[in-house]
């Protein structure tokens, strides 16, 4: 009798396999004396590196003009960054374009004005460096829609702790079948991986602070926080023998 529930267990759980193997992976056929298990994993790591993002914007009645007071901005935040003991080198330029600026309010439209635009993107692993230089930045005239995210440049390295985290469930959950069946688990015979970076919420936009407002000497925005961890997850199939 005991040998005919053993029997029944096995071909129970055979039958689920192949349910999920035709669902996932249809590659994988369910094998006699095996287990076929999935399960997912996480791993949880502290950002490496911040990105700062804002744009230069400078309107002037001629393209010299507006050139020049942009040109000079820039300097501004080379200057920031040097103050800072940050490389001006390491930050990054997107784009320096000039473009006109019409008024459309009649029939035929008018020149008023010429801009120039301008994105950058400064990245810092001295976290200690955020508050000010991201303050600093924010109290420049012409510096606008500045935002501030965490990243994790070694992702790999954490993949590889949410995948140890998945396989150890995977192994936890194909023990217990094998236990509840009078039988012992073996090696594994088959295994695939999967994994991802969960959604993070947008960039945090730093606002522009008025110089002259009583409130300016109050704490960067950033300060006394903890940046927000990145969780990594990773879902792994296992197939392991049964003895």
């Amino acid at each position: 009798m005991k040998s005919r529930w053993i029997a029944l267990l096995l071909s129970v759980s055979f039958g689920l396999c192949a349910y999920g193997t035709a669902q996932d992976h249809p590659t994988v056929a369910a094998q006699a004396n095996s287990v076929y298990v999935g399960a997912d994993g996480k791993f949880d790591a502290t950002p490496d590196t911040a990105v700062v993002q804002f744009s230069i914007s400078a309107q002037e009645n001629t393209s010299r003009d507006a050139y020049d007071r942009a040109s000079k901005a820039a300097e501004q935040i080379r200057g920031i960054l040097r103050s800072n003991g940050v490389e001006p080198k390491t930050a990054e330029i997107g784009f320096f374009a000039i473009q006109p600026v019409y008024d459309y309010k009649t029939a035929k439209r008018r020149l008023v004005a010429y801009r120039v635009d301008s994105n950058v993107t400064v990245k810092l692993k001295d976290f200690s460096k955020l508050a000010p230089i991201t303050q600093q930045l924010a109290d420049m005239d012409i510096t606008d829609n500045q935002t501030l995210n965490y990243t994790l440049e070694d992702i790999d390295a954490a993949k590889s702790k949410a995948v140890e985290d998945a396989y150890r469930r995977a192994h936890d959950s194909a023990n217990v079948i094998a236990r509840s069946s009078g039988r012992t688990l073996g090696d594994l015979s088959y295994a695939s991986v999967d994994t991802y970076e969960n959604p993070r919420p947008q960039p945090m936009m730093m606002m522009k602070t008025n110089a002259m407002a009583p409130s300016a000497a109050a704490p960067a925005p950033t300060e006394e926080f903890s940046p927000q961890n990145i969780t990594v997850t990773a879902h792994v199939n296992a197939m392991f023998n049964l003895k």
